[in-house]
């Protein structure tokens, strides 16, 4: 009897591996390419991307788009409405949904640097008294890894949602990436407004306000999943999980945002988390191809065992890069002496994602 149970398992899992792929999302989440090569990218997705079935482009576009709204906030080598434009083209005419991302709430600096919100606005800093090093090491006695805005400053909403509307229209998209991981800086006590408050609440707070602003115009928010995870119970830790209790905010936000489950050194099976609280989600790895294949093939376990509520919310694969655009293209290509391991894991997943 053992025996047969055995045999059974192995065949089942064999057919797995071997099986159509069940999921109906296959991404890449990457920084724009810097605007002289816009061109020169246009054509990577044409002749690329697309045949590897990517069905999925995420962009980090932040500041470096010609904002009319907000010219203050205009970053070096922005993007003019054409440059975007043609990728908006080359996308449509091959089935990629296009979906911009602006860092919000947290990574408003990065380590010696301000970020431009906050060098513009300084009044919308959390942690105004602490200050950017001029070299940044980790750990700290700031416990600095970025900077947050304050959710509750009066007047950061009415920039940031000009921001988002903005560039959302020129993308001609139908959903927006907010980042909102990492978020350390939060509830602080150098800040008056935030000070004291439940942080699971200030987080969901601000997750809710920018939905809600998106749904006005039948958008969707998307989210990287991080802040909703128990780094504590789980031993996941506090990059890939919360230690400041913001974790409870899972219970507190809509249903209909769309999270992207990160995990970088192992392959934690925490989009089932998602799934069972309601939400669509996409596991995402970044350059571990060893880890992102089984946490491809783990992802096909859940959707296979998944009850027909299940089912739908396990929406695929989202491949971050975290180098230069260029990097990963040449590297993808094999156009570059050094390796990009991002391009590296993203080339073997596109062999198993398409079976």
């Amino acid at each position: 009897m053992k025996k047969n149970i055995l045999v059974l398992t192995l065949l089942f899992f064999a057919f797995i591996s071997n099986a159509e792929s069940p999921y109906p999302v296959r991404g890449l989440c990457i920084a724009a390419p810097s605007v002289d090569i816009v061109d020169e990218y246009v054509e990577f997705i044409e002749s690329d991307l697309a045949p590897a079935g990517l069905n999925l482009l995420i962009l980090r576009i932040d500041f470096r788009y010609q904002y009319q709204s907000h010219p203050e906030l205009i970053d070096e080598n922005p993007y003019s409405k054409t440059d975007i434009k043609k990728l908006v083209k080359v996308c449509q005419e091959n089935n990629i949904r296009l979906i911009p991302q602006i860092n919000l709430f947290g990574h408003q600096s990065w380590h010696g640097k301000v970020g431009k919100l906050l060098e513009v606005y300084p009044e919308f800093d959390e942690t105004p008294k602490i200050q950017l090093p001029e070299k940044y090491e980790w750990p700290n006695t700031d416990e600095l890894y970025c900077k947050s805005y304050c959710p509750l400053h009066p007047a950061v909403h009415k920039v940031v949602f000009d921001l988002i509307d903005e560039i959302c229209e020129v993308f001609e998209t139908d959903a927006f990436h907010a980042g909102l991981d990492e978020v350390f800086y939060i509830g602080h006590e150098q800040c008056p407004r935030c000070y004291g408050k439940d942080k699971a609440e200030l987080f969901a707070g601000e997750v809710t306000k920018i939905r809600n602003h998106l749904k006005e115009t039948d958008r969707k928010l998307w989210i990287w999943g991080d802040r909703l995870i128990d780094g504590k119970t789980t031993g996941i830790g506090l990059w890939e999980g919360s230690y400041n209790n913001t974790h409870r905010a899972i219970d507190l936000i809509p249903k209909d945002v769309v999270i992207c489950d990160w995990h970088y050194e192992r392959p934690d099976p925490t989009a089932v988390l998602f799934a069972a609280k309601g939400f669509n989600v996409l596991t995402c790895p970044w350059q571990n191809t060893e880890n992102a294949l089984e946490q491809e093939k783990l992802l096909r376990i859940l959707i296979a065992g998944a009850t027909t509520d299940m089912h739908p919310k396990y929406r695929g694969m989202l491949q971050t890069v975290w180098g230069s655009a260029k990097g990963f293209m040449d590297s993808y290509k094999g156009n570059s002496k050094s390796e990009d391991k991002s391009a590296t894991c993203f080339k073997e997943l596109n062999k198993v994602w398409n079976k």
